[in-house]
């Protein structure tokens, strides 16, 4: 999103954090942000809409008046609010005001595992998720496929979480297969993962390593990289035999890779000239 978009989905954030912290129940906040995906979908598949609702040449109140009475009696009172008020701000394009509703869809659930106390629960089956789906080629393509309707997609993950995981996990590993707004499933997932952890005010590392790391080791490199970064760091690990030795440390966008099979790749790019 361009600044004046961000600006306006952080204001409006805001105001909905509190109306998620008074909710009766993890289970009302989860039907909230189940409800704010299905406004994002209509949203997203009406472009003419869309642009309705976000037409500069209309006034806010009048956007907002449009939105509300769209929504009401589809969905809650205060899911058609919140959408009423992100119909008012002021967006640089009409497609980020689905965007936006999908992160207010996303805040909801994760909303939902902080009020159960498990968010961190979820935060960690989401990773495991991304790291199984990215380690299953066939199980990948099945969740990705074009050929494959959504329905299908969603029934497919449905399957392979089986009821093992928090319903707030399963939500969202169900809505990354809908794919939304032009996101791949892995990057759908993670962005869930870092989501959670800025909730709980971590930073996400993600460390691949050919063998297990005791839970000494994990607390010598979680104190390591909060010392670096300023910030608590929440270390997920996962195993790949192919990195040989060492470890590859993945923070955002920064990585730091000291494994052995890129040094000795490195050396062979030198002795190749």
């Amino acid at each position: 999103m361009r600044a004046a978009s961000a600006a306006a989905l952080s204001r409006v954030q805001e105001r909905w954090e509190p109306v998620l912290r008074q909710a009766e129940s993890e289970a009302q906040v989860r039907t909230w942000g189940e409800q704010l995906f299905g406004v994002a979908d209509s949203l997203a598949a009406s472009v003419s809409l869309s642009r309705a609702l976000t037409d500069p040449a209309r006034n806010g109140e009048a956007r907002s008046a449009l939105a509300h009475g769209l929504l009401t009696g589809k969905v809650d009172e205060v899911v058609a609010d919140v959408v009423s008020g992100l119909a008012r701000e002021n967006w640089s394009r009409a497609e980020d005001l689905p965007a936006a509703i999908e992160q207010i869809g996303v805040d909801s659930v994760l909303s939902a595992a902080e009020h159960a106390g498990q968010l961190a629960e979820v935060e960690d089956e989401i990773y495991r998720l991304d790291r199984i789906v990215a380690g299953e080629r066939e199980l990948a393509l099945a969740l990705t496929a074009r050929g494959r309707s959504v329905d299908d997609r969603v029934e497919l993950m449905g399957s392979v979480l089986a009821g093992r995981t928090r319903p707030e996990t399963e939500i969202l590993a169900k809505r990354a297969c809908v794919v939304p707004h032009g996101q791949a499933l892995g990057s759908a997932l993670r962005g869930y993962a870092d989501a959670a952890a800025a909730r709980r005010q971590r930073l996400v590392a993600a460390v691949t390593s050919a063998t297990p790391l005791s839970d000494e080791q994990i607390a010598r490199l979680t104190e390591t990289l909060r010392r670096k970064h300023g910030r608590e760091v929440q270390v997920h690990v996962s195993l790949d035999p192919a990195v040989v030795g060492g470890l590859r440390i993945e923070i955002g966008e920064q990585v730091v890779d000291a494994t052995l099979s890129s040094r000795l790749a490195e050396a062979r790019r030198r002795l190749a000239g």
